[in-house]
């Protein structure tokens, strides 16, 4: 039996003291250390900020519906995205505000699962190279199967995850296996974090370090918070990879902000929401929102 079987998919399944989301250890941290071989992998060539500041832009797949998330995507992409997150929607987002809580509930009412996010993301690669990265809980991953995530994500273009209830201390095994087939893994650092467990967090990342600008749930805010420039400045200390800010980006000035510090803005709620108050027009709302961002003119229309 593989050791993911072993936790039970009724709990939650992380506990670090401070993790952004979650606080003590549990069953696969106890199983597992932190010893295996940090690889560099293919997908990185992907994961990169073709602009100054770069943008990751999360949605929640299946929202309104898979074939509307795909014109989402490219759409992102075309306004100027440098890298997607793919939610996955669950029942259970702890991590998430209001705002990705309700596109869960309504991706999840159309049945999205797992395997439909690996399939838009293998039609997605067809029609771009920018980065792809699954986000999501770990209960999902484990239903699905650990090792047939990997097979499934690297078949389908995928550059690697964020998992996000996952702490690095349980994370050996699934490194392991990501490593294996050539997948990304990134890891949230918190402003919380010491500098010992940020060394561990960041030495684990590829791609980049995703630095959560505040504790709590997603949700756009007014201001960001003044100690994610320390964060970030904490964890160059540790690693040469680009280091993205996320939770609560929702303006170009908060992004212009971030990008005084930060080599990229991860936004995510302020995208959902104008994907839930534009229905019928949700990729040409989202690339507005993202050309407003990057301070461009509509490039809804421009090559990917």
């Amino acid at each position: 039996m593989s050791k993911e079987k072993r936790i039970s998919l009724a709990s939650p399944i992380t506990r670090s003291p401070d993790h952004p989301i979650t606080g003590s250890q549990t069953a696969m941290a106890r199983d597992h250390g932190d010893s295996h071989p940090i690889t560099r992998l293919k997908g990185d060539s992907r994961l990169r900020f073709r602009h100054q500041p770069g943008l990751v832009a999360y949605l929640t797949c299946g929202d309104p519906s898979i074939a509307a998330s795909r014109e989402i995507i490219l759409s992102a992409v075309r306004a100027g995205a440098d890298v997607i997150e793919l939610g996955v929607p669950f029942s259970d987002p702890v991590a998430d505000g209001p705002v990705i809580q309700r596109a869960s509930e309504r991706a999840l009412k159309k049945g999205t699962s797992l395997q439909d996010v690996l399939a838009l993301a293998a039609d997605v690669r067809n029609q771009t190279d920018a980065g792809l990265i699954i986000f999501s809980y770990m209960n999902p991953v484990l239903r699905f199967g650990l090792e047939r995530f990997c097979v499934a994500a690297a078949r389908a273009g995928v550059d690697g995850a964020l998992i996000t209830d996952l702490t690095i201390e349980e994370a050996d095994e699934y490194r392991a296996r990501m490593a294996a087939h050539e997948l990304s893994t990134i890891f949230l650092a918190a402003p919380t974090s010491s500098d010992q467990r940020l060394k561990r967090i960041a030495q684990a990342c590829q791609g980049f370090v995703y630095a959560v600008s505040r504790t709590g749930v997603t949700g756009a805010r007014q201001e960001i918070a003044a100690d994610a420039a320390a964060l970030v400045k904490r964890i160059r200390k540790f690693t040469k990879l680009p280091v993205g800010v996320g939770f609560g980006i929702s303006n170009r000035e908060q992004f212009l902000q971030v990008g005084g510090f930060a080599d990229a803005a991860v936004v995510g709620s302020a995208i959902v929401q104008a994907i839930e108050q534009n229905p019928g027009r949700e990729a040409k709302a989202v690339a507005d929102l993202i050309s407003t961002l990057k301070g461009q003119a509509d490039k809804a229309g421009g090559s990917m």
